[in-house]
């Protein structure tokens, strides 16, 4: 691994690498001692980027520790977060003197609730012992809390704000610079690249790219780039508009810019507000589908609007693009009110409306992107999947690229020096194919795979009960899942139990005894961290006991050893069959005369699975077994490839010796 990507940086553009590397290969000590001297003789700055804060941290706390340490290498290192990420001083002070009349407009987080916890965190602060970042705060933080106390770059004043010397955000930004190392994750990345680049992280022509956890790297742009607007709380939002504008307009004592921006958005508030209602009405007359509660969802077709809702959507254009063109000129006019350029009648409270003109010029601009993307339509370069969810308040209108790839490609693989993918799990059914297509790499990328060093087949064994349901029938599997449970779990006295749906995860729970269910830790029922950590102090302290969760604990949890003997997957890890991406996906694929379910279905599901059945073994010592209850994997034509695509762990599979 180290000679292949060597050779990658080394090598004319595009410089471009995936490398899958098996669990124990050592694939971050691999990368680090490739990438790091080279860039430093190249003048470069790595930036490594991961899907979880957790590996995040692993990275910077123990990893490049450990490679400094005894690699003989020496170079700066700084953890990348976003601003989200930081205490705001100056919202904390408003918070605390209660002064947020501005605030309340942009929030609903009440400060009275939060008042101890703020002065706790005032105080920490100010001794030293807290750095501002929320991450590192030792008790969990109430999202209310956490929102009244973040910013954005449009709530932010720079360095024209008071706290601006004192700033855990900026304190943190200015170790950027000079750093030859930077660890920040997917999110901050595709961020940094929405903006153009260069606007966080150093410009990427600059920079070698090693993203880790590779394997999400596509859904995150794909959530990234999407955008959505609901109908009825756009036309209550365009109140706030009028409402912010006309406040900040008295309290300046009418100053003739702001005024005029006021008048000329009311006006633009009323037109726009009529032209929704129309769409909404309109909206209101797709052949919806009902799905689970009061929910109920429409796909378009190939993502084709039709003509007259297209139509509508081209009719907001003119009215949220003015109302987008005056927010960001007030916001421009608070900050040249802030650095005195501006002589208004109490310019110092300008600061304190920054924030909420900020998030109503990024609300503006969303709803824009999305209604600029439904009356492009077909015009659009890249296929786009579409879709209406209604509620009895509300419909949202969605749109998602269905092709990632093209995205990445253009602010990423083309900019960048060079970068590396990599991951335990990159490659589906053995093949590079779809992550290849997805990350939208192309033929240039050199590919390679790593096997890992353990030795499945003498510590692991992989089962699939005699079972009689099919797992398409619901009450069935799910009983026959209460049935087999209580001696599954006797096996061992840790677990790991996985569910595709919580659906079937509490049908299943309900039906387990009593004396069982209290030694299950559920997700749910607390913060991961905090659920694993009392999941090892029971094992510790030699009792039993069982982690139940979804997709989200079939990755990224580290439980090696005595912490998880058994890993008991439900049912086959395929995608929910009424997913609008993948729906869309599919339907795309079947139009260019390929098998969806062959090429796109099967080999996401065998990424998944393998991903599951990496929670067991953590390292050269550990053993246990694998239960799959999902009989398709030996009766179904694809279930062989499926098994396959698995470590060669020992297999008891129905009908075998």
């Amino acid at each position: 691994m180290i000679a292949a990507i060597a050779r990658t940086l080394a090598a004319p553009a595009p410089r471009l690498a995936v490398v899958e590397a098996g669990t124990g290969t050592g694939k971050t000590a691999a990368y680090c001692l490739a990438a790091i001297p080279l860039a430093q003789n190249l003048g470069k700055t790595v930036v490594i980027s991961t899907a979880t804060i957790a590996l995040q941290e692993q990275v910077v706390l123990q990893d490049l520790p450990d490679i400094k340490a005894n690699a003989g290498l020496e170079f700066g290192v700084t953890l990348a977060k976003g601003r989200g990420r930081y205490l705001c001083l100056k919202r904390l002070d408003d918070n605390l003197r209660d002064h947020n009349q501005q605030e309340m407009l942009a929030s609903e987080a009440s400060a009275e609730e939060h008042t101890a916890l703020y002065q706790s965190m005032l105080g920490r602060f100010s001794e030293g012992v807290w750095d501002g970042e929320m991450d590192s705060w030792p008790d969990a933080i109430p999202e209310t809390a956490k929102s009244a106390l973040t910013t954005d770059h449009r709530g932010c004043s720079n360095n024209r704000c008071s706290f601006f010397k004192q700033c855990p955000f900026f304190r943190a930004r200015a170790r950027l610079e000079g750093a030859e190392v930077i660890v920040a994750n997917h999110d901050l990345v595709l961020a940094d690249l929405a903006l153009g680049g260069g606007a966080i992280l150093p410009e990427p022509e600059e920079c070698i790219f090693i993203i880790d956890e590779a394997h999400h790297i596509a859904d995150k742009t794909q959530n990234h780039f999407s955008s959505s607007a609901r109908l009825n709380a756009t036309i209550q939002w365009l109140d706030s508009v009028n409402t912010t504008l006309g406040s900040m307009a008295q309290q300046f004592s009418q100053p003739k810019n702001l005024v005029s921006l006021a008048t000329q958005t009311a006006a633009d508030t009323d037109a726009l507000g009529n032209h929704l209602h129309a769409l909404a009405g309109t909206l209101e007359d797709m052949p919806f589908e009902s799905k689970e509660e009061d929910k109920e969802a429409y796909r378009f077709p190939m993502g084709q609007v039709p003509d007259a809702t297209a139509e509508l959507c081209r009719a907001c254009l003119p009215s949220i693009t003015r109302i987008s063109d005056a927010l960001e000129q007030t916001h421009d006019l608070l900050s040249k009110a802030m650095s005195g350029e501006l002589d208004w009648p109490q310019a110092y409270a300008a600061e304190d409306w920054l924030l909420p003109v900020g998030q109503l010029l990024g609300r503006a601009q969303s709803v824009e992107t999305l209604l600029q993307d439904y009356a492009d339509g077909d015009a659009k370069t890249y296929r786009h999947a579409r879709w209406l969810s209604r509620n009895p308040y509300d419909v949202e209108m969605v749109s998602a690229p269905i092709e990632p790839g093209h995205i990445l490609q253009r602010v990423l693989w083309d900019r960048c020096f060079a970068a590396v993918c990599t991951s335990a799990t990159i490659t589906a059914l053995g093949k590079f194919d779809r992550f290849i297509e997805r990350a939208g790499l192309g033929d240039e990328a050199i590919t390679l795979s790593i096997a890992s060093p353990f030795d499945y087949g003498r510590i692991a064994t992989f089962q699939v009960p005699d079972m009689a349901a099919d797992p398409r029938d619901f009450d069935g599997h799910s009983a026959e899942i209460v049935s087999l449970l209580p001696e599954l779990l006797q096996q061992h006295p840790s677990a790991l139990v996985l569910f595709t749906s919580w659906r079937q995860l509490n049908a299943v729970i309900k039906g387990l005894p009593d004396a069982l269910v209290s030694q299950l830790l559920v997700q749910g029922e607390g913060s991961k961290q905090a659920l694993i950590a009392q999941h090892k102090e029971r094992i510790d302290d030699g009792k039993t006991s069982y982690l139940f969760g979804l997709a989200s604990f079939s990755e990224g949890l580290d439980l090696p050893g005595a912490y998880c003997r058994h890993v008991i997957i439900a049912k086959l890890p395929f995608s929910v069959p009424d997913n609008p991406i993948d729906q869309a996906i599919a339907e795309w694929a079947e139009a260019q005369g390929r098998n969806a379910f062959y090429e796109i279905t099967v080999p996401d599901a065998a990424l998944k699975l393998v991903q599951a059945c990496g929670r067991l073994i953590r390292h050269e010592a550990d053993f246990g077994t694998i239960s799959m209850l999902d009989k398709r994997i030996v009766t179904q034509r694809y279930g062989r490839a499926l098994i396959q695509s698995l470590p060669p762990f020992r297999l008891d599979l129905p009908g075998t010796q």
